[in-house]
């Protein structure tokens, strides 16, 4: 998969930099295009001329040191590079990547490059399990950026514990891998709804449900990591999206959701119900507040359309999925949903179980196509639940038992 592919590597200041003369080797003996950009400090450690003659192209420590003058060097290897690799990453490069610092050649060209970033960190255990460290990796990976976790064993400093850089050979897998994987959905078009909506009443009352939209948002997320062009439909919700793939629309009731679902419905691949949609809204909304009374208050509700049925309704190429957040008999009742709404899967979850349900990071589901196959997906985070259900859905998207 690496030959022909131009791969830029980043070393930093570390004792793992021996590491990256073996990766730059065999990057290039599967005919990859390596140019290297060196730190101050991993000169300190290997010698720049180690890696001129094992990628057989200069070696980059300099900012202003431009070896073409027709050319802006950071600018140059930033858009020149396909995939972009950091090996070693230590704290202070993962630090200075997360608050946006451009002050040598590497950090300069990290900021620039569009390609794809891979990060294999290296340091100490406990400068691993730093918080700010930590802090720092979540961010990078909210933002698109992935990494390649170190391995446990015996570190340089004379601890045991998780911090050793990845070998070379699994680090070129991982990336393989992932590179593989992020074509998955290449060329499709993915419409996700999420969040609540919420029904008014008054200028200041409203109906609506527990739903923090965080499933769907995992799914969002997931599928443009995958490669797909994706559409958000969310109701009000406090989360923020920073994928440039992913094309947000806020919308606040069940009818201004509706209309959305089906205005991008007949230009979509696959389509995720993961909204919580009211069922019911109040007939009357009173322009102004409503006082408080001496008796009791009843509000008459009317249905809302039901959006899931009437894509289902409408389906052509599409692959629909919904979920059916249920407390009691939740595979039965998810079952007869696929059936009733015309879905190519459902999604199942007890909202009653412990981790799942609104509101938290993990959940817990099932999910069922229509071949009627169940994959039960135990307690994990959301995101990784998110994952696990777009590989399931691009198995069915091929009309492959899973």
């Amino acid at each position: 998969m690496n030959r022909n592919k131009n791969i830029l590597l980043g070393v930093t200041g570390g004792i793992a930099a021996y590491k990256a003369c073996a990766l730059t080797s065999k990057l290039t003996q599967q005919g990859a295009n390596v140019q290297v950009i060196m730190t101050e400090n991993a000169a300190k450690f290997v010698s720049p001329l180690t890696f001129q003659a094992l990628s057989r192209n200069p070696v980059y420590t300099d900012t202003f040191d431009e070896k073409d003058p027709a050319s802006i060097a950071h600018i140059d290897l930033a858009d020149w590079a396909d995939v972009t690799v950091l090996a070693p990453a230590t704290a202070n490069i993962i630090g200075k990547l997360a608050g946006g610092i451009a002050d040598d050649m590497l950090s300069t060209v990290l900021l620039a490059t569009q390609s794809a970033v891979y990060i294999a960190p290296a340091m100490n255990v406990h400068m691993y399990a730093h918080p700010a460290v930590m802090d720092n990796m979540k961010k990078l990976e909210s933002w698109g950026y992935h990494f390649i976790e170190p391995g446990e064993g015996y570190l340089a400093c004379g601890y045991v514990g998780k911090g050793r850089l990845e070998e070379p050979e699994s680090i070129i897998t991982a990336i393989e891998q992932h590179q593989a994987k992020k074509a998955l959905f290449s060329g499709k078009k993915m419409l996700v709804s999420a969040g609540p909506t919420q029904e008014k009443v008054d200028p200041v009352r409203f109906f609506t449900n527990r739903s923090s939209g965080k499933m769907g948002f995992a799914l969002a997320e997931a599928a443009a990591k995958l490669g797909a062009e994706v559409v958000l439909v969310t109701g009000p919700v406090s989360l923020e999206t920073s994928n440039k793939q992913i094309k947000r629309i806020d919308v606040v009731t069940a009818e201004e959701m509706y209309q959305t679902m089906h205005d991008h419905f007949p230009a979509s691949d696959i389509v995720v119900k993961a909204a919580a949609v009211a069922d019911y809204r109040p007939k009357q909304v009173y322009e102004e507040k409503l006082k408080k009374q001496p008796d009791d208050w009843y509000v008459e509700m009317e249905r809302t359309k039901d959006i899931l049925q009437s894509l289902g309704e409408k389906k052509e190429h599409q692959f629909l999925a919904g979920f059916a957040a249920e407390t009691t008999n939740p595979i039965e009742y998810g079952m007869a949903k696929l059936d009733q709404k015309n879905l190519d899967a459902i999604i199942v979850n007890n909202v009653a179980a412990d981790g799942a349900g609104f509101g938290g990071d993990t959940n817990i589901v099932t999910y069922v196509n229509k071949f009627q196959q169940k994959k039960e997906i135990s307690l994990a985070s959301k995101q990784d639940i998110a994952d696990k259900l777009l590989l399931l859905i691009s198995h069915d998207m091929k009309d492959e038992p899973n």
